[in-house]
């Protein structure tokens, strides 16, 4: 390195040290930053209309993760407790945050849409337990209209209703869901 080029580079450390910083207001609470749709936040676990959950434990989230960052333990369904309107249910679902990648190869590979990705991004905290999400944390909160699992189908006498999401008259469910709550 020669003379002339060391302080050519403190030149240029001094030209900007005093200059007014350019940050972002992004600790205030205030300030939301512009969040593209395809955004891949948060994972959720998304819920049928009459609050059965989507999830029916078939593990392809967890196959499809690259960075085995999901478990899921599938559990029976019987006619006393129904937890989603298949034969099974995510009985334990958890996501290591210390290990997702945020790929969303996971919500591709889901074959009813239960797990799907959201907008938030302040995932930040301080100690590693509180980064694995379980089933509990994840779950979509029930809206109106829903009912806490377990519980009979509601949306429909045969699964062509059901999964069409149409109740016991026939006619379309018009209800719209909860803020947060996806469909």
């Amino acid at each position: 390195m020669s003379f002339f080029s060391a302080w050519a580079g403190f030149a240029v450390t001094f030209k900007n040290i005093f200059r007014k910083p350019f940050t972002e207001k992004y600790p205030q609470k205030d300030w939301q930053p512009e969040i593209q749709p395809r955004f891949h936040g948060r994972h959720q676990l998304n819920r049928w209309p009459d609050g059965l959950e989507k999830c029916v434990g078939c593990e392809l989230c967890a196959y499809a993760c690259p960075s085995d960052a999901i478990y899921v333990e599938a559990g029976e369904n019987t006619d006393d407790e129904r937890y989603s309107p298949g034969e099974r249910y995510g009985k334990v679902y958890e996501i290591n945050y210390l290990r997702c990648i945020f790929c969303g190869f996971c919500i591709e590979a889901c074959p009813t849409r239960a797990l799907t990705m959201t907008n938030e991004f302040k995932l930040a905290d301080t100690t590693r337990e509180s980064l694995i999400l379980t089933k509990e944390d994840l779950l979509v909160d029930l809206g109106p209209g829903m009912e806490q699992p377990p519980h009979p189908r509601r949306l429909g006498a045969d699964e062509k209703a059901y999964f069409l999401g149409l109740p016991a008259d026939g006619q379309a469910d018009n209800r719209v869901p909860a803020e947060g709550v996806a469909k």
